[in-house]
């Protein structure tokens, strides 16, 4: 929630729709360092993945979205691809609600493991992964996964994939 004044607004969250792939895009480019996508990825990630993204609003303004997938060999992780909050919406533990509402939906009742990988200098995902991990007393796990010179041709640092579960329903 965010007050001015005697005005307090609430963030809503809701499922992703194809009218947030636009501005998706445009929260990514206010959201650094995260890696942009193609506008059309973004799309994509809010229509055909919907069921497993989230949008959060505030005013009606996109101020959070977190891009997720069901990976099809593991139906019991949620792979978590992006995570981007907007100033608007930091500091109020937004980025876990957020996480909590997609683990908490009917497409993931069989998810009992979530998946992301992490660059080892980001320190605020590295946070909110343990905090999620603690919230929900499930393991976690990480390892190196995306190597900088193997994969990254030596442009992007080293990825580590973090692996936390087991979990169960309800998380919220």
């Amino acid at each position: 929630m965010t007050t001015e004044g005697s005005t307090t607004t609430a963030i809503t969250l809701r499922k992703a729709a194809k009218s947030d792939g636009f501005r998706l895009h445009q929260l990514v480019a206010q959201c650094p360092p995260l890696d942009p996508n193609s506008m059309y990825c973004n799309l994509l990630q809010c229509t055909h993945f919907a069921d497993t993204c989230v949008a959060a609003e505030l005013d009606g303004e996109l101020v959070g979205f977190i891009s997720g997938y069901i990976p099809p060999q593991q139906p019991d992780t949620l792979f978590v691809w992006q995570v981007a909050v907007h100033e608007k919406g930091r500091g109020q533990g937004l980025a876990k609600r957020m996480l909590k509402d997609i683990v908490s939906r009917e497409v993931c009742r069989d998810v009992t493991h979530l998946e992301t990988t992490i660059t080892k200098d980001n320190e605020a995902s590295w946070a909110l992964f343990r905090s999620f991990a603690r919230d929900l007393g499930a393991g976690l796990e990480f390892n190196e996964h995306f190597e900088k010179a193997a994969h990254f041709g030596g442009l992007h640092d080293s990825e580590f994939l973090l692996r936390i579960g087991p979990f169960s329903q309800p998380v919220t």
